[in-house]
């Protein structure tokens, strides 16, 4: 029994080291990708590819060779609780932002939403966003969160380095001027920080996804719907 038990830690945690090199494999390669991408017309193009088709290639590929969806999140944990924080905390910031968004249209400080807009609406990407949405939250807060949870780093610092991770790919892989790299970066931080809370507490990632969701969908009511209401 001891040799049994012995052999399945080992196995645990070779299945950990394994999530854990492939999750930052893909985000150094990302980064490789939009630094090369600087010296080339294609600019970040490349790399935003690589993210979106590696984060959730890689995690779909994983769970269905080994098996370990609960291992990454998706599957297991408490998923109602997951759903119930994730809707409500959504919800919430979903009401504090459409109000910014009418004082800054009142205000006249609507740069940012235009900014967005440039990059939702101009640049076609409104509806890439939901497979964006899950790819970050795959990789992010899914094969990379649940392996350094494995490993046994504290909880908290795990939600701290995931999300400073997933701020800094905003800078290294959107196809916009580094103001907006930064300015989005700042708006994935209550992402990162309640996602990751979410995901800590019931060990599933679909809470942080329908926050994520949420989120994204108050963006796009800022853009089409506010303006229109003040006139």
């Amino acid at each position: 029994m001891k040799a049994s038990g012995e052999a399945l830690s080992e196995n645990q945690s070779s299945s950990t080291q394994k999530r854990l090199q492939l999750s930052f494999i893909l985000a150094i390669g990302i980064w490789v990708v939009s630094g090369l991408g600087y010296f080339t017309p294609l600019a970040e193009w490349p790399a935003l590819a690589l993210y979106v088709l590696g984060g959730i290639g890689l995690v779909v590929w994983y769970g269905k060779t080994t098996g370990e969806w609960k291992e990454m999140y998706l599957a297991g944990g408490d998923f109602r609780r997951s759903l119930f924080w994730g809707g409500i905390i959504g919800g919430g910031l979903f009401i504090v932002d459409i109000a910014m968004a009418f004082v800054a249209h009142e205000m006249r400080a609507g740069d940012s939403m235009a900014q967005m807009e440039r990059i939702l609406v101009g640049m076609k990407m409104l509806y890439f966003f939901p497979v964006l949405i899950l790819a970050e939250e795959f990789l992010w807060r899914g094969i990379m969160f649940s392996a350094l949870i494995d490993r046994g780093m504290n909880k908290y610092l795990v939600v701290a380095i995931t999300t400073f991770l997933y701020m800094i790919n905003h800078i290294a892989v959107a196809p916009v001027a580094m103001m907006e790299r930064a300015m989005m970066a700042m708006m994935a931080l209550p992402i990162g920080i309640v996602g990751g809370l979410i995901v800590m507490s019931t060990r599933n990632v679909w809470g942080a996804v329908l926050l994520h969701m949420i989120t994204m969908i108050s963006m796009i009511i800022d853009i089409f719907v506010v303006p229109k209401l003040i006139q």
